[in-house]
């Protein structure tokens, strides 16, 4: 029934594309992606990469949309047979999962069908598709924005969201408005401050039908946030407050959630300063109340953490806790000027980060409520800590480097549930040299030490580019350190790239270790493997 109901979905689509016009393709806006990620496994016993019986996995999708006048649509197809290691299995099978139609006015703005949309930072409504994480809580049902004058926007939401092939047990609806005060105050139009602020109110519907609690139906989620910017200077904070909420997330205690977020930056040529903090409280907001992980999450909570991004640094990476921490980052980074003392001929960026996140503090209460926590207090218990130091230097019109230094300290026993705290530092050298006619070289040589968890690492990259079409990579990870001397196993990867206009393949052989894949603070475990991979992706 659902397949059937996703064809009469598409042919509708297709059908209102061609009322359009006599030739919609020609008079309006055609555009599609496609992709497909596919890997053949080999059973490795060492590192407890396990059998596949399919042998071969491969997850897909292509999404189609066109635009003509002030309407648009578009729709996206996908397929799992059966999903990659590492994806939720309920990914399993294939259909049309994403279709929607936008019009498009001079103040209006009207989309029925899947849509993505975010209020604020996030800290009520994020609706977003990360297909590298496996999440698309895409909503299925009205969305309108609305801007009735130069400075305010409105928006409104009601849907049910995307729950792998199927939708979620509730229903969220939500309200949004944007205020810029200098596009609406007659004073303020040509002051150098320049100020903004919104609200957003979310509300989730699910039916009570558990025996043993007494569980609210409506969940109400509501923020406030404001912006300031002078010259160089801007600063941003939003609040948000969750009624009662009990779930399986956390225990179905009857506790309110709260979270708070701010950014202060400072940005000028050649320097920038970024300050931010957060807190949450017990803020798992969910369409199903029932379900845990990364599945049906309404709202999202950005990391302030810094994203690293080379290879041995994601061994441990930090993940937003959703039911309570209290963090803090800064970051600097300057960049000297050519032909100065620190900048030599072609001038030096330095960069400096500082991030730590603990738990917050809680007094354990002998009712529904479970526990009470004072905003201000910093709790014991370090969930992360981390230090960066970063060089990136032009040697000639075509060499550069990057150098960099990370001080990590993680709980892998409060983030993961096992494995006690580990202290790892970890150098990090990246030299890029171009040549003639589209070619280059890149080494990336990497170093992590700590005595805790598997111990040390080694790694080391080589990645060549022929021309704008071809180029190949080989890294090897070792874990030189480890205790014991049978599992200090070297993690290869071979992979051979080409790309022509819109269209990229890349097929490589992997050894892959287990661990964690993040992006933006969210993330999900990835087993172990040792297989082929293939990836076929083109934008049209």
């Amino acid at each position: 029934m659902k397949k059937l109901r996703s064809l009469q979905v598409l042919a509708l689509l297709l059908t209102s594309a061609s009322a359009l016009a006599q030739n919609p393709i020609q008079n309006g806006t055609f555009s599609g992606y496609f992709e497909t990620n596919g890997q053949y496994y080999r059973s490795d016993s060492s590192i407890k990469a396990v059998d596949v019986p399919e042998k071969w996995l491969n997850n897909a999708f292509m999404s189609l949309s066109y635009t003509y006048g002030n309407l648009s649509m578009g729709v996206r197809y996908e397929s799992y047979l059966n999903a990659i290691q590492g994806f939720d299995q309920n990914y399993r099978g294939n259909g049309l999962v994403n279709r929607y139609l936008t019009y498009s006015g001079e103040k209006l703005q009207v989309t029925a069908g899947h849509f993505y949309e975010q209020f604020g930072n996030g800290l009520v409504l994020r609706s977003y598709w990360e297909p590298n994480l496996g999440i698309d809580n895409a909503l299925d049902g009205v969305r309108a924005v609305f801007q009735p004058e130069p400075g305010i926007t409105l928006k409104g939401v009601i849907g049910r969201q995307r729950d792998f092939f199927d939708f979620s047990a509730g229903i969220v609806r939500g309200v949004d408005g944007d205020f810029q005060l200098n596009d609406l105050v007659s004073p303020l139009k040509d002051a150098k401050l320049r100020i903004s602020m919104g609200g957003s109110f979310v509300s989730k519907y699910q039916r009570d039908t558990k025996v043993s609690y007494n569980l609210p139906e409506n969940v109400g989620n509501a923020a406030g946030r404001f912006r300031l910017g002078y010259g160089k200077f801007s600063f941003d904070a939003e609040y948000a407050y969750k009624i009662n909420d009990p779930s399986l997330s956390n225990e179905y205690t009857y506790n309110s959630g709260e979270s708070f977020f701010t950014n202060l930056t400072y940005a000028k040529k050649g320097l920038g300063v970024r300050l931010s903090a957060k807190r949450v409280d017990n803020m798992d907001y969910r369409s199903d109340r029932d379900v845990s992980g990364n599945r049906l999450l309404i709202n999202y909570l950005p990391a302030v953490n810094r994203q690293q991004t080379y290879r041995l640094a994601t061994l441990y990476p930090y993940a937003t806790q959703l039911l309570g921490e209290m963090g803090g980052s800064a970051e600097v980074y300057f960049t000297a000027k050519p032909k100065s003392t620190l900048g030599g001929e072609f001038g030096t960026t330095f960069l400096l980060s500082f991030a730590a996140v603990n738990d917050i503090e809680r007094k354990n209460l002998d009712d529904t409520l479970g526990y009470d926590s004072d905003f201000f207090a910093i709790g014991e218990d370090r969930f992360y800590q981390e230090a960066t130091v970063e060089v990136s230097k032009k040697l000639s019109k075509k060499s550069k480097f990057v150098a960099s230094y990370v001080y990590m300290i993680y709980d892998r026993t409060k983030l993961e549930g096992k494995g006690g705290e580990v202290t790892a530092h970890l150098n990090v050298f990246d030299f890029t040299h171009k040549f003639e006619g589209q070619k280059s070289i890149r080494f990336d040589l990497e170093h992590l030490y700590t005595q805790q968890d598997r111990g040390s690492w080694a790694m080391a990259l080589v990645e060549i580019n022929f021309n704008q079409r071809w180029s190949i990579a080989v890294f090897d990870e070792w874990n030189y350190g480890n205790e014991i001397s049978s599992e200090r196993f070297h993690y290869y990867n071979g992979l051979i790239t080409y790309v022509s206009g819109g269209t990229r393949l890349s097929a490589g052989w992997a050894r892959q270790r287990a661990g964690l894949l993040c992006v933006g603070g969210v993330c999900r475990f990835v087993p172990a493997s040792n297989g082929l991979t293939l990836t076929i992706s083109s934008r049209f």
